[in-house]
Parts: structure tokens; C-alpha cells; sequence
């Protein structure tokens, strides 16, 4: 059992990367209803056509941390949105990160450090649904990283669920400040889980799929969408096992 933190925000694009933003989400959610995993979205920005401008979610089960973590980085999508009435094809992205389940006692924080304020939750689109400031939002100052949870039903709930991004969030800018740290020889090796880099593209008039970093395509492209991610993460698997 493992866990981790998946997020995924709109990059290019606007509304449709947004909507695209939706879609990767809806496609880890679809693989992992087979694998018998647990969802919980703890901050999310929709925008008005209910994409996702951004989405902080817990993911929890068997092999999540495994089949999830050559996820990160910019996926891009190549389609005519539904907002374009002259059929022209656009390209948005979204970038996805993928930030292991880090332990209070592998991360410590100081208290003196956080800023924290609370305030209400929302529902779609912005909609304010609850009359009792529960959500929290905390800013981490010697960093300037901030967070924020509007999952649980309590202040208390939404804090430990913040502190638990703030830790992941952390516990990743440190391991990217000993990578830069490394040979040029190894920053290269690791390239590809930047999230600056453009991983994936998801070609809709070529029913396409094309992983960069592998060269390897797949022309399933709605069934892929669909959940059938499988074929794809078995074969990042194999190319990085092979290559480590």
C-alpha cells in the first residue's frame, strides 16, 4: 500500500487546457478504479466549462507510488476544443506531479514557519457551499510554497491534509536542489522527470499518443483516456528499469 499526491494544473491554452486538465485526471481515476485505488481530492480550481485549472488529490493503494511516478511532467494535447467554432486544431498542456507520501518525522516543520488562514469551501465553478470557514490554506514563508485543502469537514481535517501536500512539496524541492547539485551526466538521466519537459503528447485528429521520452506511440487514444493507461505505464516501467 502506498500513497501519494497527484496534482495537475491547466498550462497553455486556457480553457481547454483546463479541460484537458480534467481529462488526465478522469484518466487516472479510470485506471485506477481497476486497481482498486482510493481518490481524494483535497484542493480544486474548476474553471466555468468544469475543467480543472488546478487539482491537488490523495491517491492511495496497491503500486499508486510504482505506476504513477514517470507521470510528471507536461502532457500536451493536440484536438479542436469545443469553445473552437471554426474547427481549427490548438495545442494546450497540463502539467501533472507526482509527489510521494512524505512522514512528519522525514520532514520536519516548524510551526513558527506557517502562516495559516481559513476560509470557506467551494463547490463548482466557484459556488460557495459551505457557510463555515473549514478550508485552510497555509503559507510555508522561508519557502513561499502555499497550500491549501477544502476536502475534510473540519479546520483540523484540512490542515493535517495541507501540511501533508506541504511536506510532499518540500520533500521534492529538496531532492531537486541535491539533483542540481549532481554531474551534468546525471541532471540528463533524471531530465525527464522535470516538469518543465514535455513527456506526452495526445494527438486527437491521429488518434495518437506519443510518450517523448520512450519514442513510443499508441493509436488508442480515446481508450487510453478512457483508462486503459496500462500498456503505457508498463512500458515506461520497462524502458526506465532497463535504463536505470
Amino acid at each position: 500500500m502506498s500513497k501519494v499526491i497527484l496534482e495537475i494544473r491547466a498550462g497553455a491554452g486556457g480553457e481547454e487546457a483546463a479541460l484537458f486538465a480534467a481529462d488526465l485526471y478522469r484518466m487516472y481515476q479510470k485506471y485506477g478504479e481497476k486497481k482498486g485505488w482510493k481518490f481524494l481530492v483535497l484542493d480544486l480550481n474548476q474553471s466555468s466549462l468544469g475543467g480543472y485549472k488546478s487539482l491537488i488529490a490523495q491517491v492511495s493503494g496497491e503500486g499508486v507510488e510504482q505506476d504513477l511516478k514517470y507521470e510528471s511532467g507536461v502532457h500536451r494535447v493536440q484536438r479542436v476544443p469545443l469553445t473552437e467554432k471554426s474547427g481549427r486544431i490548438h495545442t494546450s498542456t497540463a502539467s501533472v506531479a507526482v509527489l510521494p507520501f512524505v512522514s512528519p518525522e522525514k520532514i520536519k516543520i516548524n510551526p513558527q514557519d506557517l502562516e495559516i488562514s481559513f476560509f470557506r469551501s467551494s463547490g463548482p465553478g466557484g459556488q460557495r457551499v459551505n457557510k463555515v470557514e473549514t478550508a485552510v490554506r497555509i503559507v510555508h514563508k522561508p519557502s513561499g510554497i502555499v497550500v491549501s485543502s477544502q476536502a475534510g469537514r473540519s479546520q483540523l481535517q484540512n490542515r493535517e491534509q495541507a501540511l501533508e501536500i506541504l511536506r510532499a512539496k518540500l520533500y521534492q524541492r529538496q531532492k531537486q536542489e541535491i539533483e542540481q547539485k549532481t554531474s551534468e551526466i546525471r541532471r540528463k538521466q533524471i531530465g525527464s522527470m522535470q516538469r518543465a519537459e514535455k513527456i506526452r503528447t495526445y494527438n486527437f485528429p491521429q488518434n495518437r499518443i506519443t510518450d517523448h521520452r520512450i519514442g513510443k506511440k499508441w493509436h488508442n487514444l480515446e481508450s487510453i483516456l478512457d483508462g486503459d493507461l496500462e500498456p503505457v505505464i508498463e512500458a515506461l516501467k520497462k524502458y526506465f528499469k532497463d535504463t536505470e
